[in-house]
């Protein structure tokens, strides 16, 4: 129990960063290079503050008591689902740095909104999150992120081997010949932007509780970069390099806080270091490599009836 009272907040982080790190892992499945998962995670954020502190919303607590948090993860999961088909559809025609541009304007214009915006506090943000269930340490958020962790893990895992993901990789790989082969790459796009845009809500509304203060930090376009460099750093080719990477990358500061300013310095050394040696991620480069398929050995020619078989040389 004391290992949970002074490392679980730092564990609860790892695994919250690891899921944003899997919400951005889920559009590049298709070959998407979408840095919108910081917006979505606000967003699903902000709903959970709004309807946890708001006077307006006294009915709703009252009423549902803790099951006001669940209400949160479903209503932040249908708003950024519906969110991302409307962004996704028009944006996801783009491909490359262009849609990583469209994106990136998705992530400013919440953010901009939310300082803008009297319900959610402006540039102050909402403080007083009441504690997700009572919780009174924050190490039970494990409770919480954990079976997400889980559950996501296991869908991802589904996903890569159903019709679905073989249409991602398809996609990923070549969209113009999976277009020639039958497979609409702008319908499966959409699915994959969608699906990282709901577990990036998901994990926002969770998080507003956790960390007990919302505001438009969390939404942010350097929260896109740690993003990416989680899934740069861990290895984009599978479910398993975003959350390495996260979990890395964020406990990496905390572990090293007693060198002060130092840290920070290493952290960045580790990027450089890490985007060097190990283009493929930490995941990718500790996975066997494939081994070339073997040419196979032409049949033996047998002779014929009566002689050596028939060839040019016998003309």
């Amino acid at each position: 129990m004391d290992f949970l009272q002074q490392y679980g907040f730092l564990i609860a982080t790892m695994i919250q960063q690891g899921l944003l790190g899997l919400s951005l892992y889920a559009p590049l499945m298709a070959g998407q290079l979408s840095l919108a998962s910081p917006g979505f995670y606000a967003l699903g954020g902000y709903l959970a503050a709004v309807m946890l502190t708001n006077p307006a919303f006294e009915g709703w607590r009252s009423a549902l008591g803790y099951g006001i948090y669940p209400l949160t993860w479903i209503l932040a999961a249908l708003a950024c689902g519906l969110l991302g088909v409307v962004v996704g559809v028009p944006a996801l025609r783009l491909r490359g740095i262009y849609l990583a541009l469209a994106t990136i304007a998705l992530v400013e214009i919440l953010r901009v909104l939310a300082l803008n915006l009297s319900i959610t506090g402006g540039a102050v943000g909402l403080f007083g999150i009441p504690q997700a269930f009572g919780f009174v340490d924050r190490w039970q958020y494990l409770w919480l992120f954990l079976p997400l962790l889980i559950l996501t893990l296991l869908f991802f895992r589904q996903l890569s081997k159903s019709r679905t993901g073989r249409a991602f990789r398809a996609i990923r790989e070549d969209e113009l010949a999976a277009d020639a082969m039958g497979v609409p790459p702008t319908r499966y796009k959409v699915l994959a932007f969608v699906i990282g845009a709901v577990l990036a809500g998901i994990v926002g509304s969770m998080s507003a509780p956790f960390l007990n203060t919302w505001n438009a930090k969390q939404g942010t376009f350097d929260a896109s970069i740690a993003y990416l460099a989680y899934v740069l750093i861990g290895g984009s080719r599978s479910m398993w390099g975003p959350l390495v990477g996260g979990a890395l990358l964020s406990a990496l500061p905390e572990l090293l806080r007693s060198l002060a300013d130092w840290r920070l310095v290493i952290n960045g050394l580790v990027l450089v270091v890490a985007s060097l040696y190990l283009p493929q991620g930490i995941v990718g480069s500790l996975s066997p490599k494939p081994k070339p398929p073997k040419r196979p050995t032409p049949p033996p020619v047998s002779e014929g009836p009566s002689g050596p078989p028939y060839t040019s040389e016998t003309l």
